[in-house]
């Protein structure tokens, strides 16, 4: 009786094992005919891997030697400008989106060539332009233009300027060696020498000529000199022609003016041969 009783409950201990050990099993996933991968790069991968980086690492060691390489013939430092030098020439092209030429600078040894729609050079402080050019007009904006050349200045075409002034202590001077010299201006010409003596003179004749208006010579003393002296029908003695300091103004019917020795009365009239052969 108690050999069996104990052979029961052995039975229901084992019964009982089965069925958790039974759960257990149930509740875990089950994993059939499990596959293991390695992780990592092995074989001719990480040879070729090696490789590639030990090409790289060349490579950049080579771009730093070449970058020294020119930075050191360009004599490039940091308080020294750059410097570009070539056997024949340097070009500085610039290019739009669409990869049109818009501008070229080229600097060659002969001339300096520049291609754009405009050019423009500024002042260093501010945004004053001194030069500028493009094909309607050129214009300067400096204070001065200065043109230190023996010859001066050539304009092939007429030169528009409110004001024209020579430097101080310098003289000024119009002329043209082969040509005319013509001034003209509709409101009137005016020439004066405030501190000095007006001059013209010329190799020919000299006209002073008003269509509308008048001449008007204003002045304490106005000389007239080398005016021709007028002859008489019947000339007087010599000793009294030496001793006369008084003449008159005479004119001819053509404007040409003389000299005749003056007496109580007008002696132009008497004086008048010179007009017959002038």
């Amino acid at each position: 009786m108690d050999r069996s009783t104990n052979l029961d409950i052995e039975e229901l201990k084992m019964t009982r094992e089965q069925y958790i050990l039974a759960t257990q099993q149930n509740s875990l996933p089950r994993i059939e005919n499990p596959q293991l991968y390695p992780v990592g790069i092995y074989g001719w991968r990480k040879r070729c891997l090696y490789f590639f980086v030990l090409l790289l690492l060349v490579t950049m060691i080579v771009n730093l030697a070449m970058t020294i390489w020119i930075l050191k013939v360009m004599n490039f430092t940091v308080d020294s400008p750059l410097v570009l030098q070539s056997d024949r020439n340097v070009t500085v092209n610039a290019r739009n989106h669409m990869g049109q030429l818009t501008g070229q600078l080229t600097v060659g040894a002969d001339a300096v060539e520049a291609q754009c729609k405009r050019f423009e050079v500024r002042a260093s402080e501010g945004e004053k332009v001194l030069f500028s050019a493009d094909e309607d007009e050129i214009i300067i904006g400096a204070d001065r233009l200065k043109v230190t050349g023996t010859e001066g200045a050539v304009f092939g075409h007429s030169v528009e300027t409110p004001h024209i002034r020579a430097e101080p202590s310098q003289d000024l001077k119009l002329e043209s060696p082969t040509r005319s010299l013509i001034m003209e201006a509709p409101r009137g010409v005016q020439v004066s020498a405030a501190a000095g003596d007006l001059k013209a003179t010329c190799r020919k004749e000299l006209h002073l000529q008003s269509t509308e208006g008048e001449i008007f010579l204003n002045a304490e003393i106005i000389r007239l000199g080398n005016l021709p002296m007028g002859s008489f029908s019947s000339s007087p003695s010599s000793s009294s022609t030496s001793r006369q300091t008084i003449y008159e103004l005479c004119v001819c019917p053509n404007g040409k003016l003389y000299l005749s020795p003056a007496g109580a009365g007008s002696t132009c009239q008497s004086s008048s041969n010179i007009c017959l052969w002038s």
